[in-house]
């Protein structure tokens, strides 16, 4: 099967999701095109049938604002057409879905078919989609799609009553590759964060108000009253000063750790022993998932579809959003009971491997293009 997928090529967990998807398919057989404007992070080394298609953009001076969703038009055409391809996948749907729609409706001038699938993975739907300006396109794009999925039952669900859609809309939960991500010997790092064999809380994200990273470091702040405790944070982005600002007033710039960007997660998130993810809107929580599969229980709030991952009691604790007091209780409580802790960590690690493994979730996409592509 030849496949075009169209992701964000950055960190966000869409673009992750998109791209181990087309390297999961790709090591079964399938002929996969990326087409986007850069090359996906997660693509670092060549691999067999995994072509890469950049959208050049114009900088013609009458054009005031970039023309993207024209250009990736464009570009799904040209790669439909002399690729051959039997269906695009496109991931998120502003301007993705839209920029497919556009496609398929030139191509049919020339009696040609393309089948477009449009993968929904959160913020499109949750924050972006529902700008007055926005809502109408995305409803349209979704509506115009051969098949819709959706990465939660939560996503689902927001997406036909935001939206008012009739439309069948399958979910297809995110998965992960648990060979890649599993519990791995990583004590320099851990002697480097918490020498005195301190706990290790962990953190990842693209630092956005949504994410309330802030939180984590609150939370800290009150386990530390009752362990002693080390805090590490992955990623980068808007929040990150204020952050900092954070740590430096609580006096916790021995106890914080800022990373930044890395590519090597396995490796960090073996060292950690519990995964915050204290998240005012999740459609998922894939990086929860990471940690998880790595053996680390999640102290999570409860938005979105982080209940669907996060059995609360079993592989970590759920509470509102918000409510720091109550994550700080659920982490101490878990952290000074280790035949607890040891039987959640295991449950944790059994839950990616039985239900969220890549080898289970991506011969259900398989399955989905067949019905598509027989529609």
């Amino acid at each position: 099967m030849k496949i075009g997928i169209t992701c964000y090529p950055t960190y966000g967990g869409s673009g992750v999701v998109a791209t181990e998807l087309g390297k999961a398919l790709a090591s079964k057989g399938h002929q996969i095109h990326f087409i986007s404007y850069a090359l996906p992070h997660r693509l670092n080394h060549f691999i067999e049938n995994i072509f890469f298609h950049e959208v050049e953009m114009s900088n013609y001076p009458l054009f005031e604002h970039n023309l993207y969703t024209l250009a990736l038009t464009s570009k799904m055409l040209e790669v439909i057409e002399f690729e051959n391809l039997d269906l695009v996948h496109v991931h998120y749907a502003i301007p993705h879905a839209t920029s497919a729609y556009l496609a398929r409706q030139i191509l049919r001038k020339s009696k040609s078919d393309i089948k477009v699938i449009t993968t929904l993975h959160g913020t499109d739907i949750t924050l972006v989609g529902l700008e007055p300006s926005f809502l109408p396109l995305v409803k349209f794009s979704i509506e115009e799609s051969d098949g819709v999925t959706a990465v939660s039952r939560f996503l689902k669900e927001k997406t036909l009553i935001n939206y008012h859609i009739e439309k069948e809309i399958d979910v297809i939960y995110n998965f992960i590759d648990t060979e890649i991500y599993k519990r791995v010997s990583n004590e320099n790092f851990k002697k480097m964060v918490a020498p005195e064999n301190e706990k290790i809380l962990m953190h990842t994200s693209n630092f956005r108000p949504v994410k309330r990273v802030s939180d984590t470091i609150k939370i800290l702040e009150r386990v530390k009253k009752e362990i002693p405790a080390k805090l590490v944070l992955i990623g980068d982005g808007p929040d990150r000063s204020e952050c900092e600002r954070l740590v430096r007033e609580l006096n916790l710039q021995k106890d914080v750790f800022f990373l930044g960007k890395q590519d090597a997660l396995a490796e960090l998130l073996s060292a950690a022993d519990i995964f915050l993810m204290p998240s005012q809107s999740e459609s998922f929580g894939l990086s929860a998932l990471e940690a998880m599969s790595c053996g680390v229980p999640v102290v999570s709030s409860s938005v979105g579809g982080l209940p669907e991952l996060v059995v609360h009691n079993e592989t970590g604790f759920i509470a509102e959003f918000g409510d720091i007091d109550r994550m700080s209780k659920y982490v101490v409580s878990l952290l000074n009971n280790e035949k607890k802790y040891q039987t959640f960590s295991q449950n944790c690690r059994n839950t990616a491997v039985n239900v969220f493994n890549k080898d289970i979730i991506v011969p259900q996409y398989e399955q989905y293009y067949d019905k598509i592509l027989g529609s």
